[in-house]
């Protein structure tokens, strides 16, 4: 089973990949989490970036999903391909071969969350604050599941502890963890 948590930098994807990670060990199964590599990436990112540096982010997340689906039951990912590819459209403008490439990737996920973004980023140090940028992420993000018709379960409303239930009951639900409880 592969989850994906997806939408712009500082909405809460990390603090509920790590909740989820935790939820289903304790249901015995053996989850890992696929950070975000952007903070990985030895070129520019934010508004700095460049097609180089969102290709080698990119990049980078299949791999990092490859390694952690051949080693464990179940995937957690900070991201998807499908935000990932926001950053890079943003900067560079939309990539046919690219985004060829991100179509059939999205294909791998079991299930895509949609966080919202509710009030401003939060400042980490690395990730770029700047409202009006944080903003047009999110709303490329909701252009591309519209347009591509993906899949998702979009998080609802501003307590941000009622995502986890919400998250939890879908998960739990899942044909994919089904099996692997059953």
């Amino acid at each position: 089973m592969k989850v994906a948590f997806i939408g712009t930098h500082g909405v809460g994807k990390t603090t509920l990949c790590y909740d989820l990670a935790a939820l289903l060990k304790r249901q015995g199964i053996d989850a890992d989490i696929v950070k975000e590599v952007a903070r990985l990436s030895p070129l520019p990112i934010n508004r700095q970036t460049s097609l180089e540096a969102q290709t080698w982010i990119l990049m980078t997340q299949v791999a990092e999903e490859i390694r952690s689906e051949a080693q464990h039951r179940a995937v957690v990912c900070d991201r998807s391909v499908l935000d990932n590819y926001a950053y890079l459209a943003r900067a560079c403008g939309r990539q046919a071969a690219i985004e060829r490439f991100v179509d059939y990737w999205l294909g791998t996920y079991d299930l895509l969350f949609k966080v919202p973004m509710i009030g401003t980023a939060t400042a980490d140090g690395v990730r770029d604050t700047d409202e009006r940028f944080v903003h047009d992420i999110d709303t490329l993000v909701d252009q591309l599941l519209a347009e591509k018709q993906i899949r998702h379960d979009r998080l609802t409303g501003d307590d941000r502890d009622g995502w986890l239930k919400q998250v939890r009951d879908r998960v739990l639900r899942h044909p994919a963890l089904a099996s692997m409880l059953g």
